[in-house]
């Protein structure tokens, strides 16, 4: 296989990396307190290490006090957590990567099997079980927060941040109309109006960090509670919901699925970071079961994930469907997996299982 489109340098903004790739953000739940530990740092270090050319870090909490539903998760704002992000920084720059971490308000949740508790109600755009429907000063409050976040990362030298806005969580709550039944300014009948709320947290941060830092925000057409959900119908509706993210300040789009081949509309190949970028003309990231034999959600049902041929995202690279390849499960089991493929060692892949998750590879 010729893999030469894989690895060509990309550039964009403060973003210059070395490859396609990119390590896509999978929680760990390895930060006590919600502080990365050495241990951590060690983690990103060795994907760096591994030429990933772009690490976007798990999802890291902004400061609202019902932000996170664990305590292992790592914030972004405590001073003691951002000490543990610069450790992780310096390391990933100083083993050649480059790096964004993924701000994240995961909205109304479930509390977690574990017990914990946040010390405030779960918020979301509407009241729903467990959670409360968020007032304007919530909503301003949470605003602030995610261009905070930002704000700390451009200063402690990451590449670029990215904004968690698909699979059910805060800002993806206010996209559909089961979830966000406002009837003010961050509500609507319409997806375009539903994403007001994203529409100003990006510009927010993009005031926060300026014009030359690469921003990029994760979306999906899909959520873990419904596997065949999908926001945006047709190209016209998608259109609609990503040219004002686009026009708010979103560099790169980070399209979500569970399988990156499969077309996202009847009548065209193209996936969803395929129209992305054809109806927005901004850079995208596809991911979805990148050389594995099957998607995500079989982390849930225990299922061992074996390795498949990357021949067709070769295919798709090659006529530039897409920017950039993001992919977690086999990068988090394997840290060499890129190296793997440049040299050509892909005889060497090992696939996935759920053990993988319970420890720091």
């Amino acid at each position: 296989m010729n893999t030469e489109s894989l690895f060509r340098p990309f550039r964009l903004k403060s973003l210059n990396t070395r490859n396609r790739f990119v390590m896509s953000p999978m929680t760990r739940s390895f930060s006590p307190a919600g502080i990365p530990t050495a241990d951590v740092a060690n983690y990103y270090r060795k994907r760096a290490e591994g030429e990933v050319g772009l690490i976007i870090s798990e999802g890291t909490i902004i400061d609202r006090p019902s932000a996170g539903n664990e305590p292992d998760v790592p914030d972004f704002y405590k001073d003691e957590s951002l000490a543990g992000w610069q450790q992780v920084i310096d390391g990933v720059l100083q083993a050649g990567g480059q790096m964004a971490p993924q701000l994240w308000h995961i909205g109304i949740q479930e509390n977690h099997h574990s017990g914990w508790l946040p010390p405030a109600p779960f918020e979301g755009p509407s009241t729903r079980g467990n959670g409360k429907a968020m007032t304007d000063s919530d909503i301003a409050d949470t605003i602030t927060a995610f261009g905070c976040a930002a704000a700390h990362a451009k200063r402690m030298g990451f590449n670029s941040v990215e904004i968690q806005g698909a699979h059910g969580y805060l800002i993806d709550q206010f996209f559909w109309e089961n979830t966000n039944k406002r009837s003010d300014f961050f509500g609507g009948k319409t997806l375009a109006e539903r994403s007001r709320f994203a529409i100003e947290v990006t510009k927010e941060v993009r005031q926060k960090v300026g014009e030359d830092f690469a921003l990029m925000i994760r979306l999906s057409q899909w959520r873990f509670s419904d596997f065949h959900s999908k926001l945006a119908k047709n190209p016209q509706e998608l259109a609609s919901w990503l040219t004002p993210l686009a026009d708010a300040g979103i560099d790169i789009f980070h399209c979500s699925t569970r399988r990156f081949w499969e077309p996202e509309f009847a009548g065209s190949n193209l996936n969803l970071a395929g129209w992305a970028k054809k109806l927005t003309g901004k850079a995208t990231i596809t991911v979805g079961s990148v050389g594995l034999d099957n998607d995500v959600t079989t982390i849930f049902t225990g299922e061992n994930s074996s390795p498949t041929s990357i021949d067709e995202l070769i295919r798709r690279m090659d006529t530039n469907e897409f920017d950039l390849v993001a992919v977690g499960r086999s990068i988090l089991a394997d840290p060499y997996w890129v190296q793997k493929v440049k040299e050509d060692r892909m005889n060497e892949f090992q696939g996935f299982n759920k053990e993988a998750l319970n420890s720091l590879v």
